[in-house]
């Protein structure tokens, strides 16, 4: 359950008397920390920190410095110590880590034992992130808890901070803060974990894409709270909510639109209401807005005019349980139109609004959430031209992942972070647990490839066992930023160490477990190097799904590992059958024994013809 390791969480503080964070069962801390708690504003190191909760600072320095101007940051809510006055750091934490902590539901909804995904595993918490405009973190900051959570002697760091990814500065500096500090970090073995962003769904907007970083999608879970609606007619639907009052019985229904006189639009951001019209009523309206703010704004119009519920019909791709305080439920486009044909059918329309149970297992497929960054991967594509880019996204839920990591580094504690990483991105399931496709949200709905999911969805047991690891060390990570062309003193500023580029070297060759070429012409060859960590005498044989339009041939397509062959390298030869360029076409390369495995994503583009000057 991930005991000895350590986990590092740079955010907004923690709330250390949550039940999540109790030490009971613990061991003595593991004798490699050396970090400490930091008392502040209503927190004491003494009665704060224990077995579980093991480090807890904060750094604040940085962002004063970047305001230029003093700041009152006590009077904007904020605390000035480890606490967390945000929340955003308390449940980041008790995810990765968190106690069991058993009957636990939210006013009866969702009842369970809540854990985090490595429960006996110890957090050290950096508070980098303030409560201003939401949420400032300032680079200097983030660099400090860095050099501090290396010194202190984490085994994982997990960030839920989006930043892009050493742009072509000619001299490193503070704007790659998140990959400086990850680059030392891994450099010392501690596996870094960082989100892909919410800039969703729209493609290019993926984040933290430095090849050392675990980059981590966003993934729904296969779980729903289906509230359901009952008309008078007896017709029921579903919508979505996790309001858990009491049924009420039948009550009046109205759409504001037909209201006569006192009638206002039925646009659910934008409600006036009469209370004569509305009082003992639930109002159903429209909203073309996918934001879940939307549905707060109409519950506190209703709830202001005398309602008693509301019904939100937004876009299909965009309905959730935002519901909480006030009877309400979303529906889409469909639903909404269904319920507003019954209330013009009848004189006195009525409906009932029953608490939601909770759904879990195969009704309840996963997808990639809309405001999930996606690939390809901006940085490399567009400093690389005619060279080729490889774009590794990220798996599920930020958090969740460090928990797995954690896992992962209590049962192969040599194991490098390239070595988790591509644990996690060859035993990726691409589908769900039921065999059911992984879709991606977004306008419209669409079957998830590499650029949503990376290497797919995580599935901890297999990454446990994978058979065969892409590894990878700092002169793998040396030759990448040799091949994005920046020069030797802005590299040797990142290591700390001088660093001369070789004279030739292509991104198309580090040994990442994934295979990204934009601009391909004719043919390119790559390579590659497996590392056997599965049983001693092993034989892989290659299946290969080639990309629509390409063939992909893998030489040798054979391999045979014994106690003197640990490691082999192949090569990929990718053609191109396209004549124009077209989008990405994805497939897979996958080397198996029998019983592992190890699948590679492959995404490719053909490029764009050569031009030639016209003939005068």
């Amino acid at each position: 359950m991930g005991d000895g390791v350590i986990i590092g969480v740079l955010d907004t503080g923690i709330w250390p008397e949550s039940k999540a964070f109790r030490d009971e069962g613990l061991g003595e801390i593991p004798s490699g920390w050396k970090g400490f708690c930091q008392s502040g504003d209503q927190f004491s190191a003494a009665k704060h920190c224990n077995k579980k909760l093991i480090g807890a600072r904060w750094f604040v320095d940085g962002l004063l410095a970047e305001i230029g101007r003093p700041l009152n940051l006590t009077r904007l809510g904020e605390i000035l110590s480890a606490r967390d006055a945000e929340g955003h750091g308390t449940h980041v934490a008790s995810t990765a880590a968190g106690a069991y902590v058993g009957n636990v539901s939210y006013n009866g909804v969702g009842l369970g034992t809540a854990r985090g995904g490595a429960p006996r595993a110890r957090l050290a918490i950096y508070k980098v992130c303030w409560k201003l405009t939401g949420g400032q973190c300032a680079s200097a900051d983030i660099l400090k808890a860095f050099d501090e959570a290396i010194k202190d002697g984490v085994h994982v760091l997990t960030l839920s901070i989006a930043a892009a990814s050493l742009p072509l500065y000619s001299e490193v500096d503070g704007r790659d803060a998140i990959a400086i500090g990850s680059f030392h970090a891994i450099a010392r073995g501690i596996t870094v974990v960082c989100g892909a962003g919410n800039d969703g769904p729209s493609p290019q907007t993926v984040k933290n894409t430095a090849p050392w970083i675990i980059t981590v999608a966003a993934s729904t879970m296969d779980r729903a709270y289906p509230t359901q609606i009952t008309l008078g007619n007896n017709k029921t639907f579903q919508g979505q909510s996790i309001y858990t009052g009491k049924e009420d019985g039948f009550t009046g229904l109205l759409y504001p639109a037909d209201g006569g006189p006192d009638a206002t639009a039925g646009v659910c951001e934008d409600l006036t209401l009469s209370p004569k019209l509305v009082a003992g009523k639930v109002v159903l309206c429209f909203t073309t807005v996918s934001s879940p703010i939307v549905t707060q704004i109409a519950a506190r119009s209703v709830r202001a005019a005398g309602g008693v519920g509301v019904i939100v019909s937004k876009p299909p791709n965009d309905i959730t349980a935002q519901c909480r305080s006030f009877p309400c439920a979303e529906v889409d486009y469909e639903v909404g139109t269904q319920i507003l044909f019954y209330i013009r059918s009848t004189g006195h329309p009525v409906v009932k609004l029953s608490p939601p149970p909770t759904l879990v297992g195969k009704a309840v497929p996963a997808k990639i959430a809309e405001f999930s960054s996606r690939g390809p991967n901006t940085v490399a594509a567009s400093v690389l031209k005619n060279k080729v880019s490889l774009c590794f996204l990220g798996h599920q839920w930020l958090p969740h992942i460090a928990g797995i990591v954690a896992l992962l580094r209590a049962l192969h504690p040599d194991w490098s972070p390239a070595a988790i990483r591509s644990a996690l991105t060859t035993t990726a399931w691409t589908s769900d647990r039921y065999g059911v496709p992984i879709f991606a949200e977004g306008d419209p709905h669409k079957l998830a490839d590499p650029f949503d999911f990376g290497g797919g969805i995580a599935n901890p047991n297999g990454a446990a066992c994978p058979g065969l690891i892409y590894d990878m060390d700092a002169t793998d990570y040396i030759n990448y930023l040799c091949s994005m062309e920046y020069n030797n003193i802005a590299i040797s500023q990142l290591t700390g160490k001088p660093v001369i580029c070789p004279t030739t070297v292509s991104i198309l060759d580090v040994n990442l477990p994934s295979i990204t070429i934009p601009y391909l012409r004719n043919a390119t060859t790559l390579t590659r190097t497996v590392t056997n960590v599965g049983a001693t005498n092993s034989i892989y044989h290659v299946i290969v799904e080639p990309p629509t339009g390409t063939i992909v041939l893998v030489n040798p397509p054979i391999l045979i590992f014994n106690s003197m062959t640990k490691k082999i390298s192949f090569t990929v030869t990718v053609s191109s059958m396209h004549q124009l360029s077209a989008g990405y076409y994805f497939g897979s390369l996958i080397w198996t024994d029998g019983v592992h495995d190890v699948r590679s994503p492959i995404s490719v583009r053909t490029a764009m013809p050569r031009l030639h000057a016209a003939a005068m």
